[in-house]
């Protein structure tokens, strides 16, 4: 009976740790927030979930991405013995004026461009890079 009411409480304190893992990008954070509470992920977390697409979510940027295991996440992976592996993931935008400086350089870029066009646009920014010894950012539009 001790044995039991050990592997118990073991158990319950091994389940009330929560994992959590933040990322930055340095930009200035928005109240815009993205959250996805049951990303898929399995075998412990070896087959990752899938990606989240930011732009589709953000259109200044992302200023930071969390994910973390809750609670209820970590009951999930204990009933399925770790096959089935939850995480919460939280993508927080970046405010509009995260984006490019007084002074620095911008080049445009529509999405749908071919890849030549794109090639030029990349090898245009270098040069100009170098050149000047700062940053441009190219604006896939």
């Amino acid at each position: 009976m001790l044995r039991k009411s050990i592997l118990l409480i073991a158990l319950v304190l091994m389940m009330t740790g929560c994992y959590h893992a933040q990322i930055t990008t340095g930009l200035e954070a928005s109240n815009e927030v993205y959250k996805k509470a049951w990303a898929t992920s399995f075998i412990a977390g070896l087959i990752p979930p899938d990606m989240i697409d930011a732009t589709e979510h953000c259109s200044n940027g992302v200023a930071k991405v969390e994910t973390r295991h809750s609670f209820l996440n970590l009951v999930a992976q204990a009933v399925t013995f770790s096959i089935f592996s939850p995480m919460e993931i939280t993508v927080t935008c970046a405010t509009s004026s995260a984006g490019i400086s007084v002074g620095e350089k911008s080049l445009d870029l529509a999405a749908n461009s071919s890849d030549e066009i794109k090639q030029n646009t990349y090898s245009q920014a270098v040069e100009i890079s170098a050149k000047t010894h700062q940053p441009v950012y190219i604006n896939i539009k």
